[in-house]
């Protein structure tokens, strides 16, 4: 542990020991506010993403799934055909990467809904009378940490193939879909609302002609929605709901407020018209926090509650703290079951308060909230939580369910076969055959990773780093050596720092590795030697604890690798590895003391150092202010007032080709709004040019620049990623082969010439950023320019032939679109083979297999190595290159 050493000392009481330059009252009265995103609007802008693909300059670039091929991530609900040995098909729901299918009972699993304006799921639903009819609700209700808003509800008729917009979307997260037993065009979708924002969408919706139409048929009020929903299977005009008051603040997870009363179950006897609360026996409404509620198939006069329960067992004792090292505060009682059997009249607790109850769901019991009830036997359910867990008793007593992830969101359970289970998790699918005593596990062919961000090292065969949802940090190896086009998905090992984490390696050295825990620890690694050294720094005696973010930001020096920046509610610098620390900035938040929660806000999200000059810094945070220093903190300047009105500044990238240029990104969702805020400013951010125009939609989660083109510039949103030839003036989607996801990070290694995309949910993303890189004016202005054509090798499969993806990539550039010719000559100037070549303006590809239009006697497979030659042409355009082909 170090602590900061102050820099210097001034009058007044600064507690930051530094002079800052502050914007005027009129000037932050000047900054322009936001309002929310219409739902419509998101709809149009996804659309608009859809329609750049077609005339993307770059749509023939192909992005390629580097892993993790070990792990998946976090599901939230699932789906099973029945009657169960008729088929094998299960439906499941990734937190924020889309919904994925099985035929075959997991043995391999296709994604079935990939595009859309929101790919984070919060429902999938199959109608009882048809599988083929299929329901998705998008946005998790989980509302963890790193949730996405929903865009309503999607329906397909084809069992997956196609799928249509059914409204709702300004419902942001659905937590259940209800269909009617006999008539699929009876459904009820429960809205749990906004995650960050009041609004009106909450509630339940029920729609008699299939979606067409929905009417809102119960509304509490605008904190309050509906967050889970079950009908009486013996009676489809009887539905239970249960309704939850929340919304999250910046800095407090969701909590109870004294004043809250908006929680508890409602119980409907004539299909949604008119409905009476039932909650005789439950706590009362202000300890009421997230409710989930089963009714027993066997005895539907039984009903099963899941209750977050907020009444106080006790205070914490002194430095006791929470799962995320934070102080904790009173402990409640938290997971609690009751029991009803008479239809909800009445209910009584049946779990016991102690110490296993009060450990289930971990200090986070808004996070879980699902209950399943045994179809075949009222006594026996399953509470899910930090685990899986069984009653046999009618919940008086629990015991944990084996061989499984953690963090449990969704269960099915097999009405002709008990014993037959299927589980969803934060690590993907498991499925029991024998009631839960053994599991099979699908934690590796489901690529459903949740990044939150993406680093490399200088090692020879680079490594990328990134943390990950409930997995920790890991690392894979980019392999080059079968070609750029055939870097393969790998399995990823271990690496220092948490779920939480950014990394930082050393540039001269791989086995150095800065990495972050929680909420603004750091430590450094020696991965040669396994040595790890914590170098937080921390507060003097009985001084305020430092606010760090739950991705709290530090740098390397890019003068001197020895100099780290790391990013709290004040900014601080080691000029030896961390072990001795200075604060060289105050605290660059608003520290506004209304705003001091459970969860560190205001504090430092963005930092960014010039390589031209040693000392300017530029600072963003969480809270929306901007600041620079171009004396190593002495002085600080605020920029704040430049934008729009405290958004959270996502991202900051000072540029490398001039000393002056900076850019800057913001991000609106924890306001519901979903504007892309993308700023570039040539003057040390003196004046800012808004860039966005071109970018469809936000969020926008980062900006980087090319570090061999100063035109290029890249930016990951939660639709996808953009890249600009231009400076920023027009933008093109890179969406060749990948999904439409939520790019949290994107980095270009400076060597290798490889842009990597984290996303948060489908896993990290690689593409060869040369044939963008070297689109130059010169190379613009040319109808026709042929990129080099790096060296290929032959590679065969065991019984001969070509292995597959093996050949030689042919990359040009078109002005304008036109019809192509692409032969390949041998060294005689015969032609090899004539390809076929995409035509469109921009960048285009031919790939050559390596082998020839006819076979020469005594010859076949793959030519034999030596220098080819590649001639294309377009109209009267030609160029000419080489082809270099060993064994």
């Amino acid at each position: 542990m170090s602590r900061p050493r102050l820099i210097r000392s001034l009058p007044f009481g600064l507690t930051a020991l530094t002079l800052l330059s502050l914007p005027s009252a009129a000037e932050l009265h000047a900054q322009r506010e936001t309002g929310q995103t219409p739902p419509d609007q998101r709809l149009q802008w996804y659309e608009d993403h859809v329609a750049m693909k077609e005339p993307s300059l770059f749509k023939n670039l192909t992005w390629q799934f580097l892993g993790p091929l070990n792990i998946s991530g976090r599901m939230t609900d699932v789906a099973v055909v029945e009657p169960k040995g008729q088929a094998y098909t299960i439906y499941v729901a990734g937190a924020s990467g889309g919904v994925w299918k099985t035929v075959n009972e997991g043995v391999t699993w296709e994604p079935v809904f990939q595009h859309a304006a929101s790919t984070s799921i919060g429902d999938v639903t199959l109608a009882p009378s048809d599988p083929d009819v299929v329901w998705v609700g998008t946005g998790e209700a989980n509302i963890f940490r790193s949730s996405m808003a929903g865009a309503g509800v999607y329906k397909s008729t084809d069992a997956g193939k196609t799928w249509r917009h059914m409204g709702l979307a300004g419902t942001h997260t659905i937590p259940r879909i209800v269909v009617h037993p006999q008539n699929p065009a009876i459904v009820y979708v429960a809205a749990s609302g906004h995650e960050w924002t009041n609004n009106e969408e909450r509630g339940l919706y029920k729609s008699l002609d299939g979606g067409e139409t929905w009417e809102k048929v119960l509304y509490v009020d605008e904190m309050t929605g509906v967050i889970d929903l079950v009908m009486d299977p013996s009676d489809p005009n009887t539905l239970y709901a249960a309704t939850w008051q929340r919304v999250r603040q910046k800095w407090n997870d969701p909590r109870n407020e004294e004043h809250y009363r908006g929680s508890a179950i409602y119980r409907s006897s004539d299909g949604g018209a008119t409905w009476e609360e039932v909650t005789n026996g439950l706590p009362e409404a202000r300890h009421r926090g997230r409710i989930g509620i089963d009714l027993a198939r066997s005895n539907p006069d039984v009903i099963y509650a899941f209750v977050d329960n907020y009444e106080t067992l006790r205070e914490a004792e002194e430095g006791e703290t929470d799962s995320y090292g934070r102080p904790r505060g009173p402990v409640i009682k938290g997971a609690t079951v009751y029991r009803s059997d008479d239809r909800g009249d009445s209910w009584s607790q049946t779990s016991e308060t102690d110490e296993y109850m009060e450990r289930l769901s971990g200090t986070y019991g808004w996070v879980f909230g699902q209950i399943r009830v045994d179809p075949n036997d009222e006594d026996r359910i399953y509470v899910m939580g930090l685990a899986l867990n069984v009653s046999e008793d009618g919940g008086r007593t629990f015991r944990r369910l084996p061989g499984m992830h953690g963090d449990h969101h969704g269960l099915w359970i097999d009405p002709a076969n008990s014993n037959y289970l299927v589980n969803v998790n934060d690590g993907g699918v498991a499925i029991s055959y024998d009631g839960g005593e053994n599991w099979r596990t699908f934690y590796d062919n489901l690529p459903l990773v949740q990044l939150f961000n993406v680093s490399y090292d200088m090692d020879d065969s680079f490594h990328v780093y990134g943390s990950i949802q409930d997995h920790g940090s890991r690392r894979g190896v980019v392999d080059l050596s079968q070609g750029r086009q055939r870097i393969p998905a790998v399995e990823w090992e271990d690496a220092p720092g948490g779920e939480g984490s950014r990394h930082a390696i050393d540039p001269t050295d791989p086995d150095i590795v800065y990495s972050a825990g929680f909420y603004g620890t750091i430590a450094r690694s020696d991965i040669s030697s396994e040595d790890q050294t914590t170098i937080v720094p921390t507060p003097e005696e009985g001084k305020p604890r430092f606010r760090g973010q739950w991705l709290a930001p530090f740098i390397i020096s890019p003068h001197n690798p020895r100099v780290i920046y790391h990013g709290m509610n004040y900014l601080f610098r080691s000029m030896d590895q961390g072990s001795d620390w200075e604060q060289i900035s105050p605290d660059l938040t608003h520290n506004d003391p209304d705003q001091l929660g459970d969860i560190p806000y205001q504090t430092i999200f963005a930092i960014a150092e010039s390589s031209f000059d040693f000392g300017l810094v530029y600072v963003g945070t969480d809270d929306g202010r901007v600041h620079v220093t171009r004396d190593h903190g002495v002085n600080w300047t605020e920029l704040t007032s430049r934008f729009p009105y405290r958004k959270w500044i996502s991202s900051i990238a000072a540029s490398a080709f001039d000393e002056a240029t900076v850019y800057l990104t913001q991000n609106g969702k924890r306001d519901d709004d979903f504007a892309p805020y993308v700023w570039k400013s040539t003057d040390h951010g003196e004046t800012w040019e808004d860039i966005s125009a071109g970018i469809p939609s936000g969020p926008v989660n980062v900006i980087r620049e090319d570090p061999k083109n100063p035109s290029v510039l890249y930016v990951g949103t939660d639709l996808g990623a953009y890249v600009s030839i231009d400076g920023g003036r027009d933008w093109h989607v890179l969406s060749g082969g990948l999904p439409t996801t939520f790019v949290h990070d994107i980095v270009i290694h400076p060597r290798d010439d490889i842009v990597v995309a984290a996303t948060h949910g489908r896993g990290m993303w690689a593409m060869d950023a040369r044939h963008i890189q070297k689109l130059t004016d010169e190379v613009l202005a040319k109808d026709l320019h042929l990129f080099e054509t790096e060296a290929v090798r032959i590679v065969g499969r065991r019984f001969g032939g070509p292995a597959p993806g093996a050949g030689a990539h042919i990359f040009y550039y078109l002005k304008n679109g036109a019809e192509v010719s692409v032969l390949i000559r041998d060294a005689s100037g015969d032609t090899v083979k004539e390809l076929d070549g995409s035509g469109d303006r921009g960048v285009n590809v031919a790939i050559w297999d390596l082998t020839r239009d006819e076979e020469e006697e005594g010859q076949t497979g793959p030519v034999a190595p030596g220098t080819y030659t590649v001639v294309v042409t377009a109209g009267s355009a030609s160029e000419e290159g080489t082809i270099e082909v060993i064994r």
